[in-house]
């Protein structure tokens, strides 16, 4: 489990219960006590008031008055507020676009450095457009929501993705493709990518992936997507 994740299941376990010991916190996130320990002093830091008690009946409690305590955003989380207002714009569905950008750009102000750098990398993977009047939307599933944090590691570290395609019969392969690009047809979203095993950009559309993995011991080079080319893709694109 990543450092954040880890430490909002540390939060919502300490959300469910008055008090909880660290050797429970240490079983509810799969960690030993000492990460969890240190998990909790980097919570505080974030401003979350966070009290324990020594002792036999004792423990760690999040004091009530703190649980609405804002949290520093990951990068992830900012970028899908940005795509989202972004293809809410595309629409035409959303009248308050301008309020929505200025808030935006507090929040990125609010970034540290390394973060905005990050934000800016995943941005310009990110591509727009308008979907074909004649693409069917009746199997129209939602996304793995796994799909977004990984994306993050592939993109910025250029590591490859391995997950499984359902297409449009129903049938299910295992992928290992290169991230190259995030496609946005509102409302589909594709991922770009390139297939070494067939030497070509594939669009495969994101409610049909699952089981999203990134490859960890393994890297690629960053292609040029032919965009200009093909950026809004008709039918079944993926094979």
């Amino acid at each position: 489990m990543k450092v954040r994740a880890r430490q909002d299941a540390i939060l919502r376990a300490l959300r469910r219960t008055a008090t909880a010991t660290v050797a429970e916190l240490a079983a509810e996130v799969g960690a030993s006590r000492r990460t969890v320990l240190r998990d909790i002093g980097a919570l505080r830091d974030q401003g979350f008031v966070i009290q324990s008690e020594p002792g036999p009946g004792g423990g760690v409690r999040l004091d009530p008055r703190s649980v609405q305590a804002a949290a520093p955003l990951t990068v992830v989380e900012v970028f899908a507020l940005v795509v989202s207002v972004t293809s809410m714009r595309m629409s035409k569905a959303f009248p308050f676009c301008g309020l929505a950008d200025s808030g935006l750009a507090k929040v990125e102000r609010g970034l540290p450095p390394a973060k905005v750098a990050d934000l800016r990398a995943l941005l310009e993977c990110l591509h727009v457009g308008r979907l074909s009047p004649r693409q069917t939307l009746a199997d129209m599933g939602p996304m793995d929501p796994a799909l977004l944090p990984a994306f993050e590691t592939a993109f910025l570290e250029r590591r490859p993705m391995r997950f499984r395609y359902r297409d449009a019969k129903g049938a299910e392969t295992s992928r290992e493709v290169e991230p190259q690009a995030m496609l946005i047809l509102p409302p589909l979203w594709y991922l770009v990518a390139w297939d070494p095993r067939r030497c070509g950009f594939r669009h495969f559309r994101m409610d049909r992936i699952g089981r999203p993995d990134v490859v960890a011991d393994a890297s690629f080079r960053r292609r040029r997507v032919p965009f200009a080319d093909d950026v809004c893709p008709f039918g079944e694109v993926a094979s």
